[in-house]
């Protein structure tokens, strides 16, 4: 295995993000047209946040019941996305290890990093899932 390769040739590059000015819905609706369960906000290009499915699933207690189109407007009137992101996210850079990844990720309760430039602007995610398939592709 090859543990020093940088994240830049695992990560995701692609990255669906939100501007933080955004509704709330607009995170759920990429989380399901993409078929994905992190989604950076950004402000510009900075990264000022995380939204991950488990965050939307705390808030899906009060829209219980709701019919499939009236759950955006019910997530919108009740919460903004600076309501439920994570904003004490741990980082990683794209020249960054493997190895590095996999021990933040070990350490923490989370299962992605976003991937973060010099300026601090995304340039990727990284997921517990790329780990997995890269270990895979090693055997």
């Amino acid at each position: 295995m090859k543990k020093n390769d940088p994240v830049s040739k695992i990560m995701s590059s692609s990255v669906a993000v939100i501007q933080e000015g955004q509704p709330l819905s607009d995170v759920r609706q990429t989380m399901c047209d993409m078929h994905i369960h992190h989604v950076p906000i950004v402000n510009g290009k900075k990264l000022v946040g995380l939204i991950s499915f488990t965050d939307l699933m705390k808030i899906n207690m009060v829209i219980n019941g709701a019919d499939e189109r009236s759950i955006s407007t019910i997530i919108d009137q009740n919460f903004r996305i600076a309501d439920i992101m994570s904003t004490d996210l741990i980082t990683i850079k794209d020249t960054d290890t493997v190895r590095q990844a996999s021990e933040l990720l070990i350490k923490g309760h989370f299962h992605s990093l976003p991937v973060i430039d010099e300026s601090g602007n995304i340039v990727g995610i990284l997921t517990s899932t790329d780990l997995i398939r890269y270990l895979n592709e090693q055997y």
